[in-house]
């Protein structure tokens, strides 16, 4: 059985899409699976089982992109074809079976979203898929007995960006009341990406800088490892929540309602103000502190997370 799995060119959008790829993973047991996604999405997928090939689909002028795409996939007879881009390449892909997701925009968090495409309700939470070598990695980064507290100061566009000066007091503040606490600052390569993330690495010399040259397998390995998460609203964050790492998202002008994180432990805390409007700065250390004890308080009750083994 041959599955095309058509999902997004941006990480969290993608991360979230990984739920319904794990309930297709358990109903088709002897099914091939085939991943077509952006450049930035790609090796999420690199320890999925039973992925046959994964597509990567660099977008072109006047929608060529998708024209490659269908050339890389009409010479197989597909079993389902599951396009989240609302595309037409599968209509005209031989197949017994198509979910597409239909585009434009709508009210209600995206995970629900792609959770009816398959008509699951409630949809399923993502997961994310390692291979030893990461755990071992990730271990001998973050080794046992110290506390980690994985932070994200970074996002793809400025107005989702805490100020790295509250990053800094936060960490301090949650090692005053929670005890010792040794951050972890995660950002995506780049130049651009290390720039943001450089005040509060330089502000924080006992932190473990994660940033930069890891593969995604590896970071969902790390943020494994760590007692909490507390980032800007970001593919890192919509990852750490697929592990099952403790969770808080940081949102501003983005809908906190939309694509706040999704997992067996995770919420977001937003800018007092309307939601998509309410800038970024307006968000107080001091809630974001409570917010975090509260969810590392709550973390105690609450099962192990999504962090697929490959063996």
């Amino acid at each position: 059985m041959r599955i095309l799995f058509i999902t997004s060119t941006r990480l969290g959008d993608a991360v979230l899409s990984t739920g319904l790829l794990d309930v297709l993973l358990a109903r088709y047991p002897q099914a091939r699976f085939t991943i077509a996604c952006g450049p930035v999405a790609a090796a999420l997928f690199d320890a999925m089982p039973r992925r046959e090939r994964t597509i990567v689909v660099t977008k072109r002028r006047y929608d060529l992109h998708w024209l490659s795409l269908w050339r890389d996939c009409v010479g197989t007879r597909w079993d389902l074809c599951v396009d989240l881009r609302g595309s037409a390449v599968t209509l005209f892909l031989p197949a017994r079976r198509r979910a597409i997701m239909r585009g434009g925009r709508r009210q209600g968090a995206r995970i629900t979203h792609l959770g009816g495409v398959l008509g699951l309700s409630p949809p399923p939470l993502p997961v994310m898929w390692t291979a030893p070598a990461d755990r071992a990695q990730a271990r001998a980064i973050l080794p046992d007995g110290i506390r980690w507290l994985a932070l994200a100061p970074t996002a793809n566009w400025a107005g989702k960006i805490w100020p790295a000066d509250r990053f800094v007091a936060l960490a301090r503040m949650m090692q005053a009341q929670r005890g010792p606490l040794r951050p972890v600052i995660l950002y995506g390569p780049g130049e651009a990406e290390r720039a943001m993330a450089s005040a509060v690495l330089a502000a924080l010399p006992d932190a473990v800088d994660a940033g930069g040259h890891f593969t995604l397998p590896q970071v969902a390995a790390l943020l494994a490892r760590c007692q909490g998460f507390i980032g800007n609203d970001s593919g890192l964050m919509h990852l750490s929540a697929a592990v099952g790492t403790p969770t808080l998202g940081l949102f501003g002008p983005s809908r906190i309602s939309e694509y706040g994180p999704v997992g067996r432990c995770a919420r977001g805390v937003a800018a007092p103000g309307p939601e998509g409007e309410a800038p970024i700065a307006g968000l107080e250390v001091a809630a974001v502190v409570d917010a975090a004890i509260g969810l590392l308080d709550d973390a105690g009750a609450v099962p192990d997370g999504g962090l697929s083994v490959v063996a």
